[in-house]
Order: structure tokens, then sequence, then C-alpha cells
């Protein structure tokens, strides 16, 4: 698999005047990435995720050269995609926004097999909705959406993860009403995800 010599970008963390726009919107975005505004990409792979990933998913492969099947939505800059893959699992990482598949797609290294796993869709679109994924892993994607939309995201992540699938990743935990990020009570996230889930694994990053 190629993968890019260089994925450097520059990233401003000065907030620019954005025009108001709905969240649920792909221009939201779409301005926040052409300005190169993405304070909350943290360039690289949680080293927690590197962990679960090695102690829980690669080892309790079943049999050993199982593949699984992996989706990221809202995938940013989908710096994880390449973790997935070098398992030799079959990954898929979205964005609705067409700026940050672009974005996306230089950080993997343009023309690569790695850009190839990123495409422009939409998360609740039905197309998605017919397909099945072993693990969703969850990048922050939820607080980016308004909170109108999250009983939406569950009843989606609870059809395309088939019994003994996984959700994995990252959720916002904070009271404010504003965003995004919109945050949310680790409680709160539970009774949205019941009955279709269980908590297995509750764990703070340290990076």
């Amino acid at each position: 698999m190629k993968t890019p010599t260089s994925n450097a970008v520059a990233v401003s963390t000065t907030a620019p005047t954005f025009p108001k726009a709905d969240p649920a919107d792909p221009e939201f975005w779409n301005l926040r990435f052409e300005a190169a505004f993405t304070p909350w990409d943290q360039g690289g792979i949680p080293a927690c995720l590197r962990q679960y990933v090695d102690d829980r998913l690669s080892a309790a492969q079943s049999p050993p050269s199982k593949k699984y099947r992996v989706l990221i939505p809202g995938c940013g800059s989908a710096h994880e995609v390449k973790l997935f893959a070098d398992l030799g699992w079959d990954v898929t990482a979205i964005d609705f926004s067409p700026a940050a598949v672009a974005q996306a797609k230089h950080t993997l290294g343009a023309g690569s097999e790695l850009a190839s796993m990123v495409k422009e869709q939409d998360f609740f679109g039905e197309a998605l909705g017919s397909e099945r994924f072993d693990i969703v892993y969850e990048r922050a994607f939820l607080c980016a959406l308004p909170r109108k939309l999250w009983r939406n995201w569950a009843q989606q992540v609870a059809q395309i993860i088939p019994a003994g699938g996984q959700l994995i990743g990252f959720f916002f935990s904070d009271v404010s009403d504003k965003g995004p990020p919109f945050g949310l009570a680790k409680e709160e996230l539970e009774m949205i995800l019941l009955p279709s889930f269980e908590r297995t694994q509750l764990q703070k990053p340290a990076d």
C-alpha cells in the first residue's frame, strides 16, 4: 500500500468570521475546511484508539484473517483510515462536505489507495442504511450534529451495525447548549443508544 511521504497542512487556529449557517448543512463545514480553520483536528490518531485496536479488536479477530468492515462517518481529515487499513480491514470513510473529503484525500495522499477509501456521502442517506459494518468509528461526529438529529444518528448506527458489531470512538461531554461541538452527558448517550447497544468500556483519553 502506497502512503504519502508528506501530509503537512497549514491550519488556522484564529477564528475567521463565517456567515451564519446550519451545521446540518454541508456548507457550514465547507467554509471551515476551505478556510483551513479546523481547531478540532488533532492532526493524528489518539493513543487510546491505537491501544484499543491492538488490545481488543485485532487480538479478538476470529479467525485471525477476518476482514472487518469499518465505517468512519463525518471523517474530516480521516487520519484513522491508515490505522484500520494497515490491518487489512475494509475501510470506508465518509463526509457530506466536499471540502472535508478533499482535505481527507490530501491528508492520505491524493491518488493513493488510502485516499480512495474516502467518499462524499450523507450518513443519513438510504444507500448507507442498506449497508452493514462490523465497526463504526465515532470521532466526535455526533457532537457536530444538531441535537435534533441525535436520535436519527442512534437509529442509523443501530441499523448498520449487526449483532456482534461495535460502535467505538469519542464523544464530547459538556453541558453547554452552544455548539458545535454540542456536548452530552454519559447518561444521555446511553439513553439514546439503548436498547440496541450495551456499553462495554468507558475511558477518558489522555491526549
